[in-house]
C-alpha cells in the first residue's frame, strides 16, 4: 500500500509534465522546441554526429599523413573521416551548423542526405545551403514554421524590398522589386492569394512609392486601400483609359533619363541600358507599382470591338513589362488562371515576369502554368496544397530555384487603416491625377511606424 502511495506520489507529477510537454508541442511548438526540442536535438547531434555521417555515406578516407600519425601513436583503428564541424547555433526555430566539405566530395552529397539527417536527429526538416566553396550550412528546424506563421520581429524594410511571407526553412521570403521587378501570382478562389495582394499594399503603404491598381472585379479587393492608391481602375473600360497614361509616365521617364545622362533623343528606349536610379535623388521620379487582380478579366471579350481594346492594353501590359523596370515602374499580376488560352499576348507577357508565387489551383494545367517554365519539379509540391492550409504557395523565378512559402493572416481592416494612416504619402504624378480614386478627405494622421526612405544607390 506504501509503495502503490508513493509511485502515485510520483507519477502524478510526471504525467502533468508530460502533458504539459505534448499540449505545448501541440498548441506551441515554439515553446516545445526551446524547452525540450533543442536540447534533445544537440544531445542526438553531437552525439551521433560521425557514425550519422558514415551512415549517409558522408565521410571519406583519411589522408595517409592522418594514417601514418594513428599508427605512430596509437594502435586504434583509422576510421573514415567526416565533414569537420562548426559551432552549432541554435535558433528561436532551429539549429544552423556549418560543415567544411571533405576532399572530394560537393554540396550535392549532403542535399541528398537531408531526409535521413532529419530522421537521424529528430527535426522536423533540413535544408542544405552553400556559403562558400568548400563549405555548407545545415540550418536544422525544429517543428512546422509554416502551420502558424510567425515573422521574424528582426526585419528591416527598404525601399521596394519588403518581407511579405515565411519560407519552410523559417527564414523570411522577401518581394524585393530592385531584383525581380514583375511577378505573376495565381491562386484558386480561397487559396490566400488575396491575402499575399496585402500584404504587398499594406507593407509598400509606408514607403515612398506611387501605388496603382486594376481590379476589373469593380474593386472589391483594392478599393478598401483607395487612400493610398495613386489610381484606380474597377472595369476594362477604366483600365483602358489608365495604361496608356502609365506608358506616358514611362516615356517621360525616359526622355529625363536622356536629357541627364547627354543621350540623343532619337535612340530607342530599347537601347537605354540605365534607369532612374543613376538620376540625382532630387531628380529622380517616385517608383510606380502596378497592381493587376484578376488579369483573365482584361483577356476576356464579347464582341469585336472589346476585341480591339483587349489587344490595345495586353500590348501595353508588355510594353511596361519589358521597359518598366528602367524607369522604376513594376508589376504585380494576380490571377486563377494565365495562359495561352487567355488569347493573344498572354505567353509574351507571362515570358516577362520574372518571378512566380503559385497558392493551391484547382488543376495542374493552372500550376504547369505558372512554374512549368522556370522549375518544373515545383509543379507537383503546388498541386499538393491542401485547402485547408490558405496562404500556402510555392514561390520561384526564372533562375530555377523554389520553396514553398505561407503568408501570415492580415485583416482587410488593418491593411486598409494602414493605408489610411499613409494617404500623406501619396506622390504628387500629374500624369495620374484624373485616375486617383474618391476618398473622404480627413485630418492628417501620424504615422505608426517609420517611414522607409530610399537606401544609397550602390548599383
Amino acid at each position: 500500500m506504501t509503495d502503490l502511495a508513493t509511485l502515485l506520489e510520483v507519477g502524478g507529477p510526471v504525467a502533468a509534465l508530460g502533458g504539459g510537454a505534448a499540449y505545448a508541442r501541440a498548441r506551441h511548438p515554439g515553446v516545445y522546441w526551446s524547452t525540450v526540442g533543442l536540447p534533445v536535438s544537440m544531445v542526438r547531434l553531437l552525439g551521433s554526429y560521425g557514425s550519422v555521417m558514415e551512415a549517409c555515406g558522408l565521410t571519406v578516407a583519411p589522408s595517409r599523413l592522418r594514417v601514418l600519425a594513428v599508427k605512430a601513436t596509437t594502435r586504434r583503428e583509422v576510421h573514415p573521416v567526416p565533414p569537420r564541424r562548426g559551432i552549432i547555433r541554435p535558433t528561436t526555430t532551429g539549429l544552423r551548423v556549418r560543415l567544411r566539405l571533405a576532399p572530394g566530395q560537393e554540396p550535392a552529397d549532403v542535399a541528398a542526405s537531408a531526409e535521413r539527417l532529419r530522421h537521424a536527429w529528430g527535426v522536423h526538416a533540413v535544408y542544405v545551403t552553400t556559403v562558400k566553396p568548400g563549405v555548407v550550412e545545415l540550418r536544422l528546424v525544429g517543428f512546422d514554421v509554416l502551420r502558424r506563421v510567425r515573422m521574424p520581429r528582426k526585419l528591416r524594410p527598404d525601399l521596394l524590398r519588403v518581407p511579405v511571407a515565411l519560407r519552410e526553412d523559417a527564414t523570411p521570403f522577401v518581394r524585393d522589386y530592385r531584383t525581380v521587378p514583375h511577378q505573376l501570382t495565381l491562386g484558386a478562389t480561397l487559396s490566400g492569394k488575396s491575402m499575399y495582394l496585402r500584404h504587398l499594399v499594406a507593407s509598400l503603404a509606408r514607403q515612398p512609392v506611387a501605388l496603382v491598381g486594376i481590379d476589373c472585379k469593380r474593386g472589391v479587393e483594392l478599393a478598401p486601400f483607395a487612400p493610398r492608391l495613386s489610381a484606380l481602375a474597377t472595369d476594362p473600360e477604366q483600365a483602358a483609359e489608365l495604361l496608356p497614361a502609365l506608358i506616358r509616365e514611362m516615356e517621360d521617364r525616359y526622355d529625363l533619363i536622356k536629357a541627364r545622362q547627354g543621350i540623343a533623343p532619337s535612340t530607342p528606349d530599347e537601347e537605354i541600358t540605365s534607369d532612374i536610379w543613376g538620376l540625382p535623388e532630387h531628380e529622380r521620379p517616385v517608383p510606380v507599382v502596378l497592381f493587376v487582380d484578376e488579369v483573365a478579366e482584361l483577356f476576356l471579350v464579347a464582341t469585336k470591338k472589346d476585341e480591339e481594346r483587349r489587344d490595345e492594353m495586353v500590348t501595353q501590359l508588355i510594353r511596361l513589362a519589358q521597359l518598366g523596370r528602367a524607369a522604376g515602374i513594376y508589376l504585380e499580376v494576380c490571377g486563377q488562371r494565365f495562359g495561352a488560352e487567355l488569347g493573344k499576348g498572354a505567353t509574351m507577357l507571362r515570358a516577362q515576369l520574372t518571378g512566380r508565387v503559385c497558392h493551391r489551383v484547382n488543376d495542374e494545367a493552372s500550376a504547369k502554368m505558372a512554374l512549368g517554365d522556370i522549375a518544373p519539379e515545383a509543379v507537383s509540391a503546388a498541386c499538393a496544397i491542401a485547402p485547408e492550409r490558405p496562404g500556402l504557395a510555392v514561390a520561384g523565378d526564372t533562375s530555377g530555384g523554389w520553396s514553398r512559402i505561407r503568408t501570415p493572416y492580415l485583416s482587410l481592416g488593418d491593411a486598409a487603416e494602414i493605408c489610411r494612416e499613409s494617404a500623406h504619402l501619396v506622390p504628387d504624378l500629374p500624369a495620374l491625377k484624373p485616375f486617383r480614386p474618391d476618398v473622404p478627405v480627413g485630418p492628417p494622421v501620424e504615422t505608426p511606424g517609420p517611414v522607409v526612405r530610399p537606401r544609397p544607390v550602390t548599383d
